[in-house]
Order: C-alpha cells, then sequence, then structure tokens
C-alpha cells in the first residue's frame, strides 16, 4: 500500500516506543501495588504446594473395533442402527461415566468407605470427577485416566471399570444375539409359509388361464397378429387403388370423354379387339364407297355393320365400367373384414399381455420371498453358530500400574503460574490504580484537559524549611529548581510581549499547591534579569511570604487598602535579592472580599504598574474565595498552579473554568512538585537530565558566591510544595 503524504515510518516506531515506555513508567510508578500483589499471589501459591495433597494418575487404554455385522448382513452392507461411527464411539465414551457402571466399580473395591470419597456428599459423583475419558484423535483408542492420592488405588480404579465394562458389553450382545436368534427363527417359519403360497398362486394361475405353454401360444398369436396385418395393408392398397380408378373414370365421363375413349375401358382388350373390327369395316366402307353409291347393297350393309360395332362397343364400355363398380365395392368389403379380423387379433394380444403382466408379478412375488427366506435361514444358521462364540469387539490394550510421580501439584508448573498470575495480577491491579488516577501529572494533562498553554515544572525541592524553599532561584541558582522556574519566566516572556504583562497574579485550585513558592522564586529569577520587580502577598487570610524574607512587619497591603499609610513606599520592603521588592500582606483584615473588591485596589495595581517594570501578585487559592478572581481581573494575565498528582482533572478543570468565566486572561499553568530524582523520576527523566546539564553552567560562575552566603540558620516550617 502507498503510504500516505507526510506519514513517518520512524516516528511511527518512536510514537510507539513511547507508549511502551509509558506502560513501563506506570509500571515503576506503582512498584510496591505490583510487588505486593506478586509477593502475595506467589506465597499463596507456595502455600498450595506445601499443603496440597500427592494425586497419582493411573492409564488403562482400551481400543473399540467397529461392530462386526448388524442384525442383517447382506454382503457385506451392514443395515443396523450402529451404521455410524462416530455416534457409537461417542456413546461407549458416555457409558464408560455411567452412573451405573461407576456404582459397580465402587460396590466391587468398596469405595464408599475409601477417605477420599467417604466424606463427599456424593460419593458417586466424586469418583466420576476422579476419571476422565480421553479419545486418542483419528483412532479408535481410547485413554481412561483415574487420578487417586493411592497410586496403587488409582490402577485398580482404572482396571476395574475397563473390566467390568468389558464384561457389561460381553452380556448386552450375547443378550441381543439371542433375541436376534429367536426373532430370526420365527422369521424363517413366517416366510417359509410365504415361499408355499406364492408358489401355489402361480400354479392355480396357470392353470385357470390355461397358461401351461404360455411362451408358445404368445408366438402364435404374434404371428397371427402379423399375417392379419399383413391382409389388412393389402386389402386397403387394393380398395385404394380401385377407388381411385373409379374416381378417374367419372371425373372422364363428367367431363364429356367418351365412354369407349376411357383410359380404363379403352385398356380393356374386348374393347381394343372390337375397336381393330371397327377400324377394319370402316376401311372397307371406304373402299365401296371409291366404287358403289350410297344407296348400293354392300354400301348399306357395310355402314349398318359399323353401327353395329359401335353400339356393341358402347355397351361393352358401360359393362367395364359397371364390373369396375362392383369391383370397387368388394375391394372395401374385404378392406372392413381385414380391419375386424385385426382388431380381433389385436384383443387376443391385449388380453394375453394383461395375463403375462399378472403372470410375471406372481412369479417375481415368488422369487423375492424365496431369496428373503434363503438369505433369513442362512444367517439364522450362521447366528446360531457365532452366539456360541466370544463377540466381544473391544479389548485392553495397556493395563493401568500404578504411577511412581505424582500427577498433580506439578511444581515446576505451578511456580511458573504462581510467578505469572503474581506479575498478572500486579500488572493488572498497576494498570487499574492508574486507570482510576485521574489527577494532573504532565504537559499532555495541561494542554489537553485543561487546554491552557504549559508554562514548565517545578522540581521537588527537598528541605523543610520555608526559606530555602521560598528563596531556592537566589540561594541555589545552580539547582533543577532554580533553572525551572527561568524555564517559567522564558515561557511567560515569550508567549506574550513584556510590555502587555506588567502585572501578573499566581493562583491555584487548593491551598499547598505551591503558588507562593513560584510567585517568590519567579519574583527572584524576574528581578536577575534586571527588571524591577514587585512581590505582592494578597492572600489577606493566610499570607506566607513575609516569613521566607523573614520579615515580621504588621504594615502591609491591608494597612494601604485601609488608608492608614499615606504611600506605597511606607508598605514595601527592600529584600536581599537585588532588583526585588515585597509588599507583605500585612494584619488580617476582618473583610477581605471587601478590601480586594475595592477601587483603592484598583488604584493600587495601577500605580505599582507605573513604579516597576513587572509586578507579581499571590492570590488565594480559587477554590477557596472569591479574591483570586478579582485581583486577577485587573492584572495583565494569570499564572495557575497545580502541585504534580495531587489535583484531579475535573477539579483542576471547573477551576480554570471559573477563573474564565471571570474574564480573566490565564497565561498558562506550571505543575509543582515533581521529584525528578525519586519516584516521579520516569516521568521527567529526559527534562531533569536536561536541566542538570545546564546547571553545570551555574557551578562554575555561582558556585563560589554560594560558599560565602550565609544565612540565619532556619527553623522547620510548614512546607507548601
Amino acid at each position: 500500500m502507498d503510504k500516505e503524504p507526510g506519514t513517518n515510518e520512524s516516528f511511527t516506531d518512536q510514537s510507539e516506543g513511547l507508549n511502551f515506555r509509558h506502560y513501563w513508567h506506570v509500571i515503576l510508578e506503582r512498584r510496591w501495588l505490583v510487588i505486593t500483589a506478586f509477593v502475595s499471589v506467589f506465597a499463596l501459591t507456595l502455600i498450595y504446594l506445601f499443603k496440597a495433597t500427592p494425586i497419582y494418575l493411573a492409564e488403562t487404554r482400551l481400543e473399540i473395533e467397529r461392530l462386526s455385522g448388524g442384525l442383517l448382513d447382506l454382503g457385506g452392507q451392514t443395515v443396523s442402527l450402529d451404521s455410524r461411527d462416530q455416534d457409537y464411539l461417542q456413546t461407549q465414551y458416555k457409558n464408560l461415566l455411567s452412573r451405573t457402571l461407576i456404582q459397580k466399580v465402587v460396590n466391587k473395591l468398596d469405595l464408599d468407605e475409601d477417605e477420599r470419597y467417604a466424606r463427599s456428599v456424593d460419593p458417586l459423583r466424586a469418583v466420576i470427577n476422579d476419571i476422565q475419558i480421553a479419545p486418542i484423535r483419528l483412532s479408535r483408542l481410547v485413554d481412561i485416566k483415574v487420578q487417586h492420592p493411592d497410586p496403587k488405588r488409582a490402577a485398580e480404579i482404572a482396571n476395574t471399570l475397563v473390566e467390568l465394562f468389558l464384561a457389561d458389553n460381553l452380556d448386552q450382545k450375547k443378550a441381543k444375539s439371542w433375541d436376534s436368534f429367536l426373532w430370526l427363527q420365527n422369521e424363517v417359519e413366517t416366510l417359509e409359509r410365504e415361499v408355499q403360497n406364492k408358489a401355489l398362486a402361480v400354479h392355480k394361475f396357470r392353470l385357470v388361464h390355461d397358461l401351461v405353454s404360455l411362451e408358445e401360444n404368445q408366438n402364435i398369436i404374434s404371428q397371427a397378429l402379423r399375417q392379419a396385418q399383413l391382409d389388412y395393408d393389402a386389402a386397403k392398397k387394393a380398395a385404394t387403388d380401385l377407388s381411385r380408378v373409379a374416381l378417374q373414370v367419372q371425373q372422364s365421363l363428367a367431363q364429356g370423354v367418351d365412354i369407349e375413349t376411357v383410359p380404363y375401358v379403352a385398356d380393356n382388350p374386348l374393347i381394343a379387339g372390337l375397336k381393330v373390327k371397327l377400324l377394319a369395316d370402316e376401311s372397307e366402307l371406304v373402299r365401296l364407297l371409291e366404287r358403289y353409291k350410297d344407296k348400293y347393297p354392300l354400301v348399306i350393309e357395310a355402314r349398318k355393320q359399323i353401327a353395329d360395332e359401335k353400339q356393341k362397343i358402347k355397351e361393352e364400355a358401360e359393362k367395364v365400367i359397371e364390373t369396375l363398380n362392383q369391383r370397387v365395392a368388394i375391394a372395401k368389403d374385404q378392406e372392413e373384414a381385414a380391419k375386424d379380423h385385426l382388431r380381433e387379433v389385436e384383443l387376443d394380444q391385449h388380453g394375453l399381455s394383461e395375463k403375462k403382466v399378472e403372470y410375471d408379478v406372481l412369479v417375481r412375488k415368488s422369487d423375492r420371498a424365496k431369496f428373503l427366506y434363503e438369505l433369513v435361514l442362512g444367517k439364522a444358521k450362521e447366528m446360531d453358530l457365532s452366539s456360541k462364540e466370544s463377540m466381544q469387539n473391544m479389548r485392553v490394550v495397556d493395563r493401568a500400574t500404578a504411577p511412581f510421580k505424582p500427577f498433580k501439584p506439578n511444581t515446576v508448573l505451578t511456580l511458573l503460574l504462581g510467578v505469572m498470575g503474581g506479575l498478572g495480577v500486579g500488572f493488572g491491579l498497576a494498570f487499574f490504580v492508574n486507570f482510576l488516577d485521574d489527577s494532573i501529572k504532565s504537559q499532555d494533562d495541561i494542554e489537553t484537559y485543561l487546554r491552557l498553554d504549559f508554562l514548565g515544572y517545578v522540581p521537588n525541592i527537598r528541605t523543610n524549611s520555608i526559606v530555602e524553599r521560598d528563596l531556592q532561584a537566589h540561594l541555589h541558582p545552580q539547582s533543577n529548581s532554580s533553572e525551572g522556574f527561568r524555564t517559567i519566566r522564558a515561557a511567560i516572556s515569550l508567549a506574550h510581549p513584556e510590555e502587555n504583562l506588567r502585572c501578573i497574579a499566581l493562583t491555584s485550585t487548593i491551598p499547598s499547591e505551591g503558588k507562593s513558592l513560584v510567585s517568590c522564586n519567579l519574583s527572584i529569577v524576574t528581578a536577575q534579569t534586571g527588571l524591577k520587580t514587585l512581590l505582592i502577598d494578597a492572600d489577606l487570610r493566610r499570607p506566607s511570604i513575609h516569613k521566607a524574607f523573614q520579615l515580621q512587619s504588621p504594615v502591609g497591603l491591608t494597612q494601604y487598602l485601609l488608608g492608614k499609610v499615606n504611600s506605597i513606599d511606607e508598605v514595601t520592603h527592600t529584600t536581599e535579592v537585588p532588583n526585588l521588592d515585597l509588599m507583605c500582606s500585612g494584619t488580617v483584615p476582618s473583610s477581605p472580599s471587601e478590601l480586594i473588591g475595592s477601587d483603592k485596589m484598583k488604584e493600587f495595581v495601577e500605580e505599582v504598574k507605573k513604579k516597576y517594570d513587572r509586578v507579581i501578585i499571590d492570590c488565594p487559592p480559587v477554590s477557596a474565595v472569591s479574591d483570586p478572581l478579582v485581583i486577577a481581573s485587573i492584572c495583565d494575565g494569570t499564572v495557575f498552579v497545580t502541585k504534580f498528582n495531587k489535583i484531579r482533572r475535573d477539579h483542576a478543570r471547573r477551576s480554570v473554568q471559573r477563573i474564565q468565566d471571570a474574564g480573566v486572561k490565564i497565561i498558562g499553568a506550571v505543575v509543582n512538585d515533581i521529584d525528578f530524582e525519586g519516584k516521579d523520576s520516569y516521568y521527567y527523566s529526559y527534562y531533569y537530565y536536561q536541566n542538570r546539564y545546564y546547571a553545570s553552567y551555574y557551578q562554575k560562575e555561582g558556585g563560589k558566591n554560594d560558599k560565602n552566603q550565609k544565612r540565619p540558620e532556619p527553623k522547620p516550617q510548614e512546607n507548601e510544595a
């Protein structure tokens, strides 16, 4: 198949590799769950192997041949109910496990007193459960397998089962053979009487119809029929010819032709002779007229003689025609007589044929009865002889012997299944827990579920000191955390022009997500670029930034908004970080929301934006109060901080939606408190090594300064990571 434009096989392979790495990371993240599940399953496997009773398996192999001849064996063609081999084999397999047969085994071996079966509610069913029928494919062999804790007992049950099965099969064959023999004897007597009756019926039929010589009579009638047919054909032809001649004569006379000139009449010998004589007399008359007159006696006599001859010719012609008509009538009478005779002969032939059919039917019935009689008689004699011999079509190929090794438990297989089962359960639980875990963890979660721009990660800062934590970018500029804050600073600067982001608010969903940490360190790295920066603690309910900078001044934003101070400089404190000033929240007021939402707050923000290059305001969490929405609405942008693997996606999405519904512009989101070197390293290992690489630069440039810096010994503080 042609590749689509823009496809890249290496990219596809890389994506698949990332998916596999993701699965591997899921397992590593919950490795203790996997290990616990694996150890539990494997321990249960070991307990099972330790407590399981060894079971031995004994096998007996049986061969089941085809049935030798059914009830009637017609020249090798078996006519029986057992002609379908597969049905017969399947029936025997089921019979091997029949309750009747198993009960005989139980009774013979006293299995109801066996400890394995005595405690069972249904001992018979328990014995059946220990027996397995295993046909061997493409053969007539079947293995009877019996399992039991005692190897000798297992072999004993298998052999006894087969012996009783063969005995029952032989008894059934003998009983069936004897019943068949009795039935055949009865059939022989019945068929013998039927043969006699059929032979007598044939004899009586020949006597009644005088068919002693049926073939000779049939030949005589056949010859008479052929002769009658010939006579009829000849008479019919003669009548047809005479009728045609008579018709031609009538047509000639009707046309005015002289009767003596009609072809049939002219051909008459008598008329032909008269015409010759008439011609001679006419010649004589012509000769006399040459010498004499008409009145001469000789002439008169000659004329009279000619007239007499013509009259005689006419009379003879009429006689010829009359004779012709008589011959036609006679020929037709002869034709009818021949036809009647032919019909009589045909009727005789039909009668003889009907008798012949009836006769043949009787003969065939007699022959068939005789054949069936001889067949059944022979089968009865054969069965009489075979009933005295063995009719067993089954035999034992291999008898069961007591096995030396137990069949189960299979230690190697059980241990392997325990290992695979433990890993399967562990992996399944890991992926199931991972499926249920919908907390914010990565850049994909930020961009996919929150639909915000991703600004960067903040590594976990391993300290209990709030000073070390919130001033990390100042005290340890070469650390991975400091590089993370610089990445966030760069992302904010590149996302929007700096003149449009003079005032930035930071908030989170709930407390303890690290918004104060990000606010402090983002202010520090911003001031390190040379921008005059002001950090404002606008959390008037639970302020914390003054602890990081070790300031205990009660004067702050609250006093300014209440009008207790006249200028911003009175509530602004210079920090040890160059270009960074700090404004604490001051005393906790009785109505923080009213102060934050006052016009004084808007004037304050506009005033500090004119005085400083960058103003960063630390706000309360969004889900706790409405203060951050008011503050963010008067700022140029808002940074949303979320803690790694703490806030659910739906909760964070609702917080972001609440901020956006208030018309607040969100610059992007920061993921805080990621343990790059510990439990979370498999998520962001590439990010961690990248930061370590670039952190080497700060070790050369600022390492000496870090060593010379002295901070007061920090006291353990509450870790708001």
